[in-house]
């Protein structure tokens, strides 16, 4: 694994001074992208990758705090030289898995998707329908649930088949315009 280059961490490795953390979030803000990287590049797994840079940074400032960096010219080496070790000790691990079991990112999910969808699409649709007024709900529901023409809705709600048609029209756009404003939120 290359060094970090020639940063110095002189201030960095200062955590000593009264606000230790701003020194911590500098450090960390410098090495912590070039940590994952490198972990991603080697492990090929990103989750895991994330888990060694944070690792990495914690291994590091605690170290920092108890004051076992005697250089703090060599933070750059001193902070690779923890990743790696760390790198090496996930891939030496993963190494030794039973050759039946699966790692966490090869085990088949359940697919939920399309009961999710499904839930999603009948949450959606009555909130549409609950902004409707209770007559235009009703000429909706039984057009395109019980599949009546206008003419026999306009018989039994004693209206014109005209008026059905226009109130249903109303109220398809109403519902097209709440589902829109939803969906670009």
């Amino acid at each position: 694994m290359e060094s970090f280059g020639s940063a110095s961490g002189a201030g960095l490795a200062d955590t000593t001074s009264a606000e230790p953390s701003a020194a911590e979030e500098a450090l960390v803000r410098q090495f912590h992208d070039r940590v994952f990287l490198i972990a991603h590049v080697r492990t090929r797994d990103r989750e895991a990758a994330r888990d060694i840079a944070q690792e990495t940074m914690l291994a590091v400032i605690r170290n920092l705090r108890a004051g076992r960096l005697r250089d703090p010219e060599k933070l750059p080496n001193y902070i690779s030289g923890t990743a790696r070790n760390l790198i090496n000790n996930y891939l030496r691990t993963r190494s030794r898995r039973p050759e039946g079991s699966l790692p966490p990112e090869e085990i088949p999910a359940p697919d939920c998707e399309p009961e999710f969808e499904e839930s999603e699409r009948r949450f959606l649709a009555r909130r549409a329908l609950s902004e409707l007024r209770p007559a235009d709900r009703l000429i909706l529901l039984l057009t395109l649930v019980d599949g009546l023409a206008p003419a026999e809705i306009a018989e039994r709600l004693n209206l014109s088949p005209e008026v059905v048609r226009k109130r249903k029209s109303r109220a398809l756009k109403r519902v097209r315009e709440v589902l829109a404003k939803v969906s670009r939120k």
